[in-house]
């Protein structure tokens, strides 16, 4: 099988691609660390059980939602859970499973930390872009994501913000 080298083009593309995913997690992780004592995953564990019904997920569903494997989702909520941030409970409709809730503390924790993380957000990524590269972005990300997660596993986790479709035939309004 020949290699398909990348064009000049393609590799000048990708070579950026590859520093932002190298560069960002970095700058994510330094203003949590700095204003929250949290990483960046830490603080996405706390960010998907503050969205979930009752502040309470099953650790299956959790490690799906975060993409972590459970050994290592299992160590960060034991981290989470000595900080007072998050508790682990046996689930109530099957024994076999554990259940994770943000406490109090997590969710005051959540709502503290979230304003510097969306300001980090905005000033490295959002507000370096266009409302029309905004789209791209979305356009860009979605093609890469049908490669990446084909089945779409992880779709409820990336689409969760996406405009409803409209019922009318017209477009929704943004």
């Amino acid at each position: 099988m020949e290699t398909r080298w990348l064009t000049r083009e393609e590799l000048a593309a990708w070579v950026r691609l590859a520093a932002v995913l190298e560069l960002l997690p970095g700058r994510l992780d330094q203003q949590l660390r700095r204003d929250a004592q949290l990483t960046n995953f830490e603080y996405y564990v706390l960010a998907m059980l503050s969205e979930a019904p009752e502040h309470t997920l099953r650790m299956t569903a959790l490690a799906a939602q975060t993409n972590a494997t459970l050994p290592r989702l299992s160590h960060v909520v034991r981290r989470l859970e000595e900080r007072g941030l998050v508790e682990r409970f046996p689930c109530p409709e099957d024994a076999r499973a554990t259940n994770a809730r943000l406490t109090a503390e997590g969710w005051r924790t959540v709502q503290a930390s979230a304003p510097g993380h969306v300001a980090t957000v905005r000033e490295h990524v959002v507000d370096a872009l266009t409302p029309e590269q905004i789209q791209q972005l979305t356009a860009i990300t979605d093609a890469v994501l049908q490669r990446l997660d084909p089945t779409g596993r992880m779709s409820d986790v990336y689409r969760r913000h996406d405009a409803p479709p409209a019922t009318d035939g017209h477009a929704a309004d943004s």
